[in-house]
Formats: C-alpha cells, structure tokens, sequence
C-alpha cells in the first residue's frame, strides 16, 4: 500500500485549506485511512480517520466543527477539508493507512502500518 499526501502550504488564519491522500488501491475492506499531523517538538497527533468502506469518519477533539475528512473511492483519495485555520494547526501532516481498521481505536497511531510522506502546513496569523 503506497500513500502520497499533498495539498499543504502556506495560509492565514481562517483561510481553509484541503489535502488530499493518493493511495494505491484499498481493495480489502477492512482499511481505514487516517490524517495526523506533527508540529514542531511536539507529537505526533491523530486528526481524523475514516472507514475506507463506509465512510464513516472519526475526528479528534481539536478537528471536530472545522475539519471534515472524505474519501472517494473511484479516485482512491482521501481527502482532509481545513478550514477556519488556526496558527495552532500549523504542522506537518501525514496520510496514515490501516488495514484492520477499527472505528474504537482510529487513534492509535501503531495500527497504521502504511505511512505516507508528510505535507507541512503552515499557518500564519
């Protein structure tokens, strides 16, 4: 399974933003897609995921009214809408994917064995 992750630049706060996640095919079913994000000295974070099959997405704490995480499969992207940006939401951010995808644990980044390169988002104020 290979992900590239795009999208990222430079915005100011409350600009909106998308990222889109390329992957290589997802036939199994059981895949989940997630996006974290690492910003500088900090760790690494869970900001959404989503159920390959169903769609069913998950959102962190800090993503949820401002974020939507979709995917499309006929193009095998899955994407990360951003949008009222914060200063805050400044940080590298990874397209992550899951081949035993369980809603309960979609943060729990040791389950995602397929990584994506990082795309870096940057916020100014």
């Amino acid at each position: 399974v290979q992900l590239q992750a795009s999208g990222g630049g430079l915005v100011q706060a409350g600009a909106s933003l998308r990222l889109s996640c390329a992957t290589s095919r997802l036939t199994y079913s059981g895949f989940g897609v997630g996006w974290f994000r690492q910003a500088p000295g900090k760790q690494r974070e869970i900001v959404a995921a989503i159920t390959w099959t169903t769609g069913i997405a998950y959102y962190a704490e800090s993503a949820k009214g401002r974020f939507t995480i979709l995917r499309d499969t006929a193009k095998n992207t899955v994407y990360l809408q951003m949008n009222s940006l914060k200063p805050d939401d400044s940080a590298v951010y990874y397209c992550a994917a899951d081949p035993l995808f369980d809603g309960h644990s979609y943060y729990l980044q040791s389950r995602y064995l397929y990584w994506g390169q990082g795309t870096l988002v940057t916020v100014s104020s």
